[in-house]
């Protein structure tokens, strides 16, 4: 067999790139360290932007829609260590992205359950497919529930934490729900309001009960309405692909305004909840890990369908801007349209997999640094608290906030303690929203797995050839 001689550069040029890769990041860090621990500005700035400079030559290389976000995500951090007064001005980038992302979700959803339900004939597997899918959300979530409180009872991350006399900001309201109002709300009274409202378990309860009665009608009335919506779902995927170009842009314009508006001084007093945090959340990837290695899903494969869009949730904190791309992996990694269209969107209200993790280590923070100790059965009651009035708040940034003023109120924990997370929330959100967009995958893929509807492509979509 001839070899094409035009290949053979490319063998010695991947560990090339890579290397330019890890050295990157090596630089960026230090820069990073370096402008915290207050040494010459000259020289974290000189650091930071060659670790930019080393990083370019790969994005331009792999031409990876994860190389390019985390280059903007890099160039973000530098603008807002180095310039905060312009990176506060350019977060109108980030909104323009999710507005975006909003405009395509409702036909996203829709188009992609109701062809999957009445063009397959998958009517009768819409119950167990949703019964599978809610057992598996609540299984892992109370599993996040219980490592992060374990971790912040191992760690003790809040004991000795001074509170502020003062903290300048407003309280959330908190208005924890009951389970007649959320079973209440999963219900759309109007289907055009909770497309504005952006209520996505809403619109996917609409299209499923719209693909259940298109699926009953004869063949010659189902048909001419089927081949419109499969043209409009293949349609908003294909308009998907087109806005995720600007997805490396949004991702570093959010990242710049959160370092220039916060200042990477402030985290210091919050560093070891921050640790734990991210410990807990890798932790917890090790168990997804296990998970896909029981339900016999390649964690490989799955790692890189799943990289792009958990890396955009990571830098808009917001698992709501990588939904789209997030079915669109999950699509061509081989699960069925009409799954993914329903588990994924659906885990927005109840597998908020990373915050659940958040949610019960930031609440026993709050109660260790207010100086308050709870029993093991204060704790338990906490945490089935928290599995009620979570629900709902994983495809919205911070909202986890609002929960934990909820829960605050019936513990007695005082709201300056919960105020005091404000000051690194957002760095805190970044790793739990990329958690909830690879959980709600994990179960997509799993899901399918149950139901033989996982089909795994030959060739996977990985970082390093960009979506086009």
């Amino acid at each position: 067999m001839t070899q094409n001689p035009t290949d053979l550069p490319a063998k010695p040029a991947r560990p090339l790139y890579s290397a330019l890769a890890i050295l990157a990041v090596l630089l960026f860090v230090v820069g990073a360290v370096a402008g915290v621990m207050h040494a010459p500005v000259p020289l974290g700035v000189a650091l930071r932007c060659a670790a930019i400079a080393l990083l370019l030559p790969v994005a331009l290389r792999r031409r990876s829609l994860l190389v390019w976000t985390f280059l903007a995500m890099l160039a973000g951090a530098e603008l807002g260590v180095d310039a905060p007064a312009v990176a506060t001005q350019i977060h109108f980038l980030g909104d323009i992205f999710l507005r975006l992302i909003r405009m395509i979700v409702a036909p996203l959803i829709f188009g992609g359950i109701v062809t999957g339900i009445a063009g397959h004939s998958e009517l009768k597997s819409v119950g167990r497919v949703a019964l599978k899918a809610l057992i598996f959300f609540e299984v892992v979530t109370t599993f996040g529930l219980i490592l992060g409180a374990v971790a912040i009872d191992l760690t003790q991350a809040g004991a000795g934490v001074t509170l502020p006399a003062v903290i300048q900001a407003t309280a959330p309201a908190a208005h924890p729900q009951g389970w007649q109002q959320i079973l209440l709300n999963i219900f759309p009274e109007n289907i055009a309001k909770a497309v504005a409202d952006n209520q996505i378990l809403q619109v996917a309860v609409f299209a499923l009960l719209f693909g259940t009665a298109l699926a009953t009608l004869s063949e010659a009335k189902r048909a001419p309405l089927l081949s419109v919506l499969q043209s409009l779902t293949e349609t908003m995927f294909r308009l998907t692909k087109i806005i995720m170009v600007a997805a490396p842009v949004a991702a570093g314009a959010a990242l710049a305004y959160t370092v220039g508006s916060m200042g990477l001084a402030t985290l210091l007093p919050l560093g070891k909840l921050l640790v734990t945090c991210y410990v807990s959340l890798g932790i917890f990837l090790l168990v997804l890990a296990l998970i896909l290695v029981i339900a016999r899903i390649p964690v490989l494969r799955f790692a890189a369908a799943v990289a792009e869009p958990a890396a955009l949730g990571f830098a808009t904190t917001s698992s709501e801007a990588a939904l789209p791309l997030a079915m669109e992996q999950m699509e061509e990694f081989g699960v069925s349209r009409w799954i993914v269209s329903f588990v994924i969107p659906t885990g927005y209200s109840f597998n908020m997999t990373g915050s659940s993790i958040y949610l019960s280590m930031a609440a026993l923070f709050a109660a260790q640094a207010a100086g308050l100790h709870l029993s093991v059965a204060q704790q338990i009651v906490m945490l089935a608290t928290l599995v009620l009035t979570s629900k709902g708040i994983a495809g919205v940034p911070r909202a986890t906030l609002v929960i934990l003023m909820a829960v605050a109120s019936d513990f007695q924990i005082p709201p300056a303690a919960v105020l005091m997370l404000l000051g690194i929330d957002t760095l805190m959100d970044m790793g739990r929203t990329a958690m909830n967009v690879i959980g709600n995958c994990l179960a997509a893929a799993v899901v399918a797995r149950w139901e033989g509807e996982l089909t795994l492509a030959q060739q996977l979509p990985t970082p390093d050839t960009l979506s086009s």
